[in-house]
């Protein structure tokens, strides 16, 4: 190895397992639906940090108080949710983009190293099925019984359905970017 080599060479390049054979770039419908994952959770996000902030959305102050306690822990509660649901969402663009095949170096411990694409492909597809249990069957169980909010009417009541309806293809849109994944990583 020559100077040059070693002193440019990264302090851990031995630590590292060698790279496995070069996996294909990801295709371009599977980068659309990743990014696609993320956009179709913040509406419901902005809505929840809309009641958490005080606006009301068509809700009485007293309904705000007593069935969602904002303020209060509901607050809390409702910019916390938001804020999870944003970071779980984005999770699904690190199965198109690097850091979804090599950790971040950044992160102490693991960093630089390798994932194990059959840990991503099942956290993946058991995500995927929940949410597409709990966003996708569901409101569509709950559409077919006509349950709305008793405090929410006409255009406001309107406005939250169309808040959350983009969540019922944050399950599918997983499972679809999963499989891509998965295809991209199977040994060959």
């Amino acid at each position: 190895m020559s100077i040059d080599q070693k002193t440019f060479a990264p302090a851990d390049a031995g630590r590292h397992a060698p790279a496995a054979d070069p996996v294909p770039p990801p295709e371009g419908w599977a980068v659309r639906a990743a990014h696609l994952t993320v956009a179709c959770v913040l509406p419901s996000s902005l809505w929840r940090v809309a009641l958490a902030v005080g606006v009301p959305l068509g809700y009485s102050v007293e309904a705000l108080r007593e069935d969602f306690h904002s303020p209060g822990w509901g607050t809390a509660y409702m910019l916390g949710l938001s804020l999870l649901s944003e970071a779980l969402a984005f999770l699904a663009l690190g199965l198109v983009r690097p850091w979804g095949e090599v950790m971040p170096r950044w992160i102490p411990v693991v960093g630089g190293r390798r994932v194990v694409p059959t840990a991503v492909v099942t956290a993946a597809a058991i995500g995927a099925t929940l949410l597409t249990l709990l966003f996708t069957l569901l409101p569509i169980a709950q559409l077919l019984l006509l349950e709305g909010d008793r405090d929410l009417q006409g255009g406001w009541l309107w406005l939250m359905r169309a808040c959350y309806l983009p969540l019922m293809a944050w399950g599918p849109l997983l499972a679809s970017v999963t499989v891509s994944y998965h295809r991209r990583h199977r040994p060959r």
